[in-house]
């Protein structure tokens, strides 16, 4: 269990490496964010995209949620906090990448494809990761003989491609995509080994990054 004495002195090595320095990055970064990827992870604790990337601040526009998932774009009622971040990120920002980041052993997909685990009703989880739902009845149909393990695996990287299909979606990122001017990528992290994998849309695969 982490104690918050870690955490007080962590943030005393962040503001003497970032504030005190010859050339303190946050002098530049007060001046406003300018990052040219936007990212999409997951919440779980284990795979912060910026420690993963080696990224300083600044260099990422970071978004994180259960499962890294995208909705589809909708108009109406209702808090759209990844729709709205990806408006800003987008249009305010004018990133030019959009990385979805899904990871092994993601507890979100395990909700989906065995359940809420026991003590947590799933009055907001159920309905999120059902984003996914889908994609895990393809993978059930393609891989009838999977073991759980297995079928998580194969859910996780389906969850990736069903996010990347909801960017495009929206309009503000389909226009970009088809000028050329914004990529969008998906990259599925392995914890269990360190190794990144990147999706090719031509070859429908995914394929180690380095």
């Amino acid at each position: 269990m982490s104690d918050i004495a870690q955490f007080i002195a962590g943030y005393e090595r962040f503001h003497e490496n970032y504030f005190r320095g010859e050339t303190p990055l946050f002098g530049e970064l007060s001046q406003g964010q300018n990052p040219s990827t936007m990212i999409i992870a997951c919440s779980d604790s284990r795979v912060d995209p910026a420690i993963v990337m080696d990224a300083k601040p600044g260099d990422l526009f970071v978004v994180r949620n259960v499962a890294n998932l995208v909705p589809p774009y909708e108009k109406g009622g209702g808090y759209h906090g990844v729709s709205a971040a990806l408006e800003f990120g987008v249009c305010g920002l004018g990133v030019e990448h959009i990385i979805v980041m899904g990871h092994r052993q993601c507890g979100g997909i395990k909700a989906l494809t065995e359940g809420v685990p026991e003590g947590i009703s799933g009055e907001f989880i159920r309905p999120w990761v059902s984003i996914a739902s889908h994609a895990h009845r393809r993978v059930k149909a393609d891989y009838p003989e999977a073991t759980p393990s297995e079928m998580a695996c194969q859910c996780e990287l389906a969850g990736i491609i069903v996010s990347l299909e909801n960017l495009a979606t929206f309009p503000f990122i389909k226009s970009r995509v088809d000028m050329g001017t914004l990529t969008l990528h998906g990259w599925y992290f392995d914890i269990e080994t360190g190794e990144m994998s990147a999706y090719d849309p031509k070859t429908l695969k995914f394929s180690p990054l380095i």
